[in-house]
């Protein structure tokens, strides 16, 4: 079994899902709340499993020919990462901790000096990098900033001959339907099972 380190991701998973429970109790040592994809894991007293967040896993195999009319630049200072910070945690907390922003690159829109709408890159393998954080501050949805930024992320991955993917919840409409009409379609649903530790 494998976990991110805490402070980059709080996620986790198993090949064999027979030998998750001492795999996620160490884990839980570490931090008190995260996730374990996949299948339901087994767990010992000193967790317990909060819920179950289906998530359709959306792929893209050709780069998105849309033209992008925002400053859009890469978030690369401590105040930048401050600010993504402040507004990931604003929309979606409990997934972007102290350093998610140092597995990729993130990107962002500012308007008058306030960040808000960001999108970047978290989970990597070979060939594929994930998209995440595709948030818009609550008072500026509706005005296609979401778009841009995943055709801008998009098309740089694309760049590095490496393949885009993201998960949406899947009860997410309005967002499934942004990303299909970007082009990306279902591979599949997965699960992330989010887990607490229990304080003895």
């Amino acid at each position: 079994m494998k976990f991110y380190d805490p402070d980059y991701c709080p996620f986790g998973g198993a090949v064999n899902d027979n030998e998750t429970e001492s795999g996620i109790a160490a884990y839980a040592s570490l931090t008190d709340s995260f996730f374990v994809i996949g299948n339901r894991p087994d767990v010992n007293d000193k967790v317990q499993i909060e819920g179950e967040l289906v998530c359709n896993q959306m792929v893209i195999d050709q780069r998105i020919d849309i033209d992008i009319h925002e400053n859009i630049i890469s978030l690369q200072t401590e105040i930048h990462r401050g600010d993504l910070f402040k507004l990931v945690n604003l929309v979606q907390p409990g997934y972007f901790k102290n350093k998610t922003a140092d597995l990729g690159s993130y990107y962002g829109i500012y308007k008058y000096d306030q960040l808000i709408a960001v999108t970047g890159e978290r989970m990597k393998m070979h060939g594929y990098t994930e998209l995440s954080a595709i948030v818009t501050h609550p008072e500026h949805t509706g005005n296609g900033y979401a778009k841009q930024l995943i055709v801008h992320a998009s098309n740089k991955i694309f760049n590095e001959s490496k393949i885009p993917y993201l998960h949406v919840a899947d009860n997410n409409v309005n967002a499934i339907g942004l990303y299909e009409k970007l082009g990306f379609v279902t591979r599949k649903k997965i699960s992330f099972w989010k887990l607490h530790a229990n304080v003895l």
